[in-house]
């Protein structure tokens, strides 16, 4: 999966820095970005799963170092079986 932003967008919020003990309930459960806005899930330490439901269902490790652009409205969740540091980055067009 080596989706990438559209050129059209700028950032315009982003998350505080989370862990496996603090990542908020919702991220954790199927949820959407809204309609026009992208996601950037960054991953600074150790790794995470990155969900699509589906059908089909999709799964992505995604490690130190590594991010993954989120779609609009695509349902998605993680998972953090394991020590992590990540944040999310949004961004909507300009």
């Amino acid at each position: 999966m080596r989706i990438q932003l559209p050129d059209n967008v700028s950032k315009y919020s982003e998350t505080p820095e989370f862990d496996e003990t603090t990542v908020p309930a919702k991220l954790t459960r199927a949820h959407r970005t809204k309609a026009a806005t992208w996601g950037r899930l960054a991953v600074s330490a150790g790794a995470l799963e990155y969900v699509i439901p589906g059908p089909p269902m999709q799964s992505h490790l995604v490690s130190d170092g590594e991010s993954i652009i989120i779609e609009p409205a695509l349902e998605h969740f993680v998972r953090c079986p394991e020590k992590v540091s990540f944040r999310i980055e949004f961004y909507r067009e300009t």
